[in-house]
């Protein structure tokens, strides 16, 4: 695959398909050069604008060679957006130890890597890079067959949090690595979703990953400036406001005795 040449360069980690998608596209588009970190490579319209680099993200080894790689010259921005849900809603007697260690993988422990090789190279007194993590209404919203996924997503927010008050801790007059959070209003059309739905499913009400342009340009244009720390709700136009002011709704359900998606 080709991509932009740029002094400006970009790391999305889960980034082939879904918001991670939405989020390189926008980015590749505003110019910058970004390079994918995936299982699978981002396919159709505007791949050719992404550099790929196949990437597990239970495997250990290979994601800290991947990001020291990635991490060789300065960043502007990075985002994190891989996330493994399970193939269906399970409740926690019905999980097995396999399920759950592969969520805190991919969900805190890819974070937790990432952010450890990033933040030096976003760290640039006068010209601070930003960090968009993508975080999840089961943060705010706990409910039955989700539990080993709303554990870690809600570490991997508390993570970022503790990690933004640091870098304004060190820098109280202009940060020295802007950290933002953003989650969707609702349900969104991606791939894992349709895997997890019927023939024929009405996709209709969802949103799209393209609603997460409209942000990560402004993050692209500004690295942030205004938003370090908070954490953002998105809606379907794009549109997005601080998760304060209007919690997400809830897409948590009871469980029948036959485990639903």
């Amino acid at each position: 695959m080709t991509a932009q040449n740029s002094a400006r360069r970009a790391l999305v980690v889960g980034g082939s398909t879904g918001i991670g998608r939405g989020v390189a596209d926008a980015w590749a588009q505003a110019g910058l050069d970004v390079t994918v970190l995936s299982r699978s490579a981002p396919a159709g319209a505007g791949a050719g604008l992404l550099r790929w680099v196949a990437t597990d993200l239970t495997d250990t080894a290979q994601i800290t060679e991947n990001l020291a790689r990635a991490t060789g010259t300065p960043l502007h921005a990075v985002c994190y957006s891989a996330v493994h849900y399970g193939d269906r809603r399970t409740l926690f007697r019905d999980c097995s130890e396999a399920e759950w260690r592969r969520q805190v993988e991919v969900n805190l422990h890819g974070l937790w890597l990432t952010l450890s090789r990033t933040l030096p190279v976003l760290r640039r007194p006068g010209d601070p890079g930003v960090f968009l993590g993508i975080s999840s209404e089961v943060v705010y919203n706990a409910g039955p067959g989700r539990s080993g996924y709303a554990a870690s997503k809600a570490a991997a927010s508390a993570l970022l949090d503790s990690i933004a008050q640091e870098e304004s801790a060190e820098a109280p007059d202009a940060e020295a690595v802007r950290i933002t959070q953003a989650l969707p209003a609702g349900m969104v059309d991606t791939p894992g979703i349709r895997r997890r739905r019927p023939d024929g499913f009405d996709y209709s009400a969802y949103m799209t990953p393209a609603s997460f342009a409209p942000l990560a340009r402004e993050l692209a244009a500004t690295s942030g400036a205004g938003l370090h720390g908070a954490q953002l709700v998105v809606d379907g136009d794009g549109i997005w406001f601080p998760v304060g002011e209007q919690l997400p709704v809830s897409q948590s359900r009871t469980l029948s005795a036959e485990p639903v998606s």
